[in-house]
């Protein structure tokens, strides 16, 4: 029998408990093991919790015990649950996270305290999209050329209603937090940091990159407008906050950020707070994973997915944990101002002779070519318009002074902004 401890007991804790009870019999044949949960961990004992599972706010006591065989961590936060998992790991129990703020800080470091301990993480990427499976196990023939994610359901939920009902940001934001889709502060999902520590997770096992938040480029989508969306529109594009990962040779870029996607694109159609990822294999081509990121349930179904395989495997499982999968290679984060792609870039101006000629020009000397270009008048202002633009491909450093020099010309009213596109 394996007995299973669950350090924090609430949405996903809970649904843990009970799926592990309620499918026992498929769960016992499929993994050749009674998996039992014994015992939860929770701050408040106080607080009303929708599950039967036995409950204590002792943590020591239950690290303490010799009979726990997997220790789950659904506790949330950074530092507190990396010293947990460390001392766990210490004493040669495998562990099962959903922590993906712990993971995009402290794998490799956890990884190394493990030494060969299995560390289940399916739960920290995309809920409940077995998205690390198929990394590790489905596309194992495959060297990984990219990685396109929507995994976050908060902007993704926001974008898809000012795309199909233009309706503002802000309104549905509103919106969003009412429904329970957001945090009284969005600033972890909207700001584009949540998909950065997933998006750090994978980029760890397709190509063994080390990395924190910081290191790369991180965007959110707080300034999407109406105008970016009237000229996605006009141009058959969708907008969507994107996780990316590419290999450039011996390099990786990774960035989050809004991002202007071809609408026919299968990506582009995954809408409101589900989650869809595109991996392409140099053997395979593209691959597309689509399901939702994240509730108690589907996010169960990962950690139990962990728990069964160490179950069937053993605590020191080598198909669990980080390792880097091209040890002949070393590959490093490209810099950010290095990356090239085609960009978007919108300004109001004042309406007056020559501000197009004088922006092309700063355009052109920044080596920036003008793909397409868009020209909206202001409903309110006939002496404003909002220009719209897209470029060829262009290096990032590129752009960013082009923008600098731009957002100094006195007809310039809004500092420019920008969307990459990708195809």
């Amino acid at each position: 029998m394996i007995k299973v401890a669950i350090l924090g007991v609430g949405t996903v804790g809970s649904a843990v408990a009970a799926i592990l009870k309620r499918n026992k019999s498929i769960i016992q044949a499929r993994s050749g093991k009674k998996i039992v949960p014994i015992i939860g961990v929770v701050k408040n004992l106080d607080k009303k919790r929708d599950t039967d599972l036995e409950l204590t706010d002792d943590m020591e006591a239950v690290l303490e015990r010799d009979d726990i065989d997997i220790y789950v961590e659904l506790l949330g936060g950074v530092q507190g649950p990396h010293k947990i998992l460390k001392r766990i790991l210490a004493k040669g129990k495998p562990v099962v996270t959903a922590n993906k703020a712990l993971l995009a800080y402290h794998r490799y470091d956890l990884q190394a305290v493990a030494n060969g301990i299995a560390i289940g993480f399916e739960a920290s990427v995309a809920g409940g999209i077995p998205i690390i499976k198929a990394l590790r196990e489905g596309l194992s023939a495959n060297h990984i050329k990219s990685i396109q994610g929507i995994m976050n359901g908060t902007s993704n939920f926001i974008l898809t209603k000012m795309m199909n009902e233009k309706v503002s940001f802000d309104e549905v934001l509103k919106e969003a937090q009412e429904l329970g889709y957001a945090e009284a502060d969005p600033t972890f999902d909207v700001g584009g940091f949540d998909a950065a520590h997933k998006l750090l997770i994978l980029a760890s096992i397709a190509y063994g990159v080390h990395g924190d938040p910081e290191d790369i480029l991180i965007e959110g989508i707080e300034r999407i407008s109406q105008e970016d969306i009237y000229f996605a529109k006009e141009f058959e594009y969708t907008i969507k906050l994107l996780a990316i990962a590419k290999r450039r040779g011996t390099q990786v870029e990774l960035r989050v950020h809004p991002a202007m996607v071809p609408s026919n694109k299968m990506i582009a159609k995954v809408d409101g707070v589900m989650n869809g990822i595109s991996v392409i294999g140099d053997a395979v081509g593209e691959t597309m994973y689509y399901g939702p990121g994240a509730g108690g349930e589907a996010t169960a179904s990962s950690v139990i997915a962990d728990i069964i395989d160490i179950a069937r495997e053993g605590k020191s499982s080598p198909m669990l944990g980080f390792k880097n999968p091209l040890e002949e290679i070393t590959l490093t984060l490209m810099p950010q101002d290095e990356i090239r792609t085609k960009y978007y870039i919108r300004m109001l101006v004042k309406d007056q002779k020559g501000v197009l000629a004088t922006i092309a020009s700063i355009l052109g000397d920044c080596n920036i070519s003008i793909d397409s270009f868009l020209q909206k008048p202001d409903d309110d202002d006939d002496n404003e318009v909002t220009l719209l633009f897209a470029t060829h491909t262009c290096k990032e450093s590129d752009v960013k002074i082009a923008l600098e020099k731009i957002g100094a010309l006195e007809f310039v009213l809004t500092l420019p902004h920008m969307i990459r596109i990708e195809e």
